[in-house]
């Protein structure tokens, strides 16, 4: 077998064993919580219940309005890794941690230890919520509620976000991407076909007009050019590298240094709708009896998708979060430093402090348009349609950036294959005493 044959092997076993980590993943997603009532459930989501729910249901792929033991998703692991990352920032001794390879497998186990605290935590408190709901015809969701039953719904929860994490790490490792973004990727997917057909459905029964459908498509068609071309869009920085002759070659010279233009990525999005959720998710723990129940209901109805204050305050988190969480993923003060190191200046710039004020001064006009892009995406849609869909916002940033790192790595592993056969090609003696 030829060497470009057993690449192709390999990345035809990459690919089956992604597919198949994933369909595990959904089978798994399927298996509901011992002592849920499903038809009271189903019903109860089917009335609108669920509505302060939609992000963890979005990126757990429908789970949690099942109530199964993957309810809580991955989004635990992501929490407890955000604050890491943050602390990191704060922290000096954790900041040394990080940068060492010894000490982030440390802070590796801290994460998973920390997500188990959290899902036995946020476990418990869904299972003491879910206690107190009732279908529309008056059918309470659990049978028999109780301490045990919180105690059982809380291990098992954690039980199956740590076999998520698992499962997610045995897709980085043999699949073809980063195991966790494939399975959010997953979540979000496997609820389009039902997005589209609900859309067909109102449009066959006359409650959605052929011009609204028309616009719908054509928004997220416009969405999506859009969100593909500015997460494949970088500001490219001039670095002159000193030159050096090794061998008669010379090397360094002129070269680029990329920027992304979305330097925070979709983490702004998660990290504003995961604020703008605890509001709602507090009125629920709020007694029937309270004085302040009217004023929580207030402001829970006023932070519901597509309202007005909603969307302000959507906006203004977007903004905020773009601002805060570019600078943990464009380090300026390291890349400075790495520069300096290599004997690399930005033309015109002195190295060291200069060029480190230099790069704040683009990374946050690059931010500035990126936060933009950010709000735009994720708000003007839903204002236009005058309705919220999965094909929006957080949910299509998450597919087509995972969707584009998935063809690169592809690509990655077949240009790899070329470039090593022409360089195998070139050896010194072509007869048995070859060099390759």
């Amino acid at each position: 077998m030829s060497t470009s044959q057993g690449k192709i092997e390999e990345l035809k076993k990459r690919i089956f064993y992604t597919f198949l980590l994933l369909l595990v993943y959904r089978l798994a997603a399927q298996v509901p919580v011992a002592g849920v009532n499903a038809s009271a459930l189903a019903s109860y989501f089917s009335e609108g219940g669920g509505g302060i729910f939609d992000l963890v249901n979005t990126f757990s792929g429908g789970a949690f309005k099942r109530f199964s033991v993957l309810a809580l998703g991955i989004m635990p692991y992501i929490t407890t890794s955000i604050i890491f990352s943050l602390l990191g920032e704060v922290v000096p001794q954790i900041q040394e941690m990080q940068e060492d390879s010894e000490g982030n497998k440390k802070i590796q186990k801290w994460t998973r230890y920390a997500s188990v605290l959290l899902c036995c935590i946020q476990g418990y408190g869904m299972a003491a919520v879910f206690e107190g709901f009732r279908s529309p015809t008056g059918v309470p969701l659990i049978n028999e509620p109780g301490m045990l039953f919180r105690l059982t719904t809380m291990i098992t929860l954690a039980g199956g976000t740590m076999f998520l994490l698992w499962l997610g790490e045995r897709i980085t490792e043999f699949g073809l991407e980063n195991g966790v973004s494939l399975i959010i990727f997953t979540g979000i997917a496997v609820e389009l076909p039902a997005e589209f057909f609900q859309k067909v459905t109102l449009f066959r029964n006359g409650e959605l007009s052929g011009w609204n459908l028309a616009i719908g498509v054509a928004i997220i068609a416009l969405s999506l050019y859009i969100v593909s071309y500015i997460e494949s869009a970088f500001r490219n920085i001039p670095v002159q590298y000193a030159k050096k002759v090794v061998n008669n070659k010379v090397y360094g010279g002129a070269q680029n240094l990329p920027l992304r233009l979305d330097t925070g990525g979709v983490m702004p999005p998660i990290l504003a709708s995961s604020l703008l959720a605890a509001p709602a998710t507090l009125a629920n723990f709020v007694p029937a009896t309270s004085p302040l129940k009217p004023y929580v209901d207030t402001i829970h109805q006023s932070l519901m998708p597509g309202q007005l204050l909603f969307n302000l305050v959507f906006a203004l988190l977007i903004f905020y979060m773009s601002f805060f969480y570019a600078p943990i993923q464009f380090k300026t003060k390291k890349v400075s430093e790495m520069l300096q190191k290599n004997n690399a200046f930005v033309p015109g710039i002195r190295p060291g402090d200069k060029t480190k004020e230099y790069l704040d001064f683009v990374l946050n006009r690059v931010t500035f348009f990126g936060a933009l892009f950010l709000i735009v995406v994720c708000i003007l849609p839903s204002v236009i349609t005058g309705s919220h869909s999965r094909f929006e916002g957080t949910s299509l940033l998450i597919m087509v950036s995972v969707a584009m790192r998935v063809m690169l790595n592809v690509q990655t592993f077949m240009y790899s294959d070329k470039y090593e056969t022409a360089f195998k090609s070139r050896g010194k003696y072509n007869g048995p005493n070859r060099r390759f």
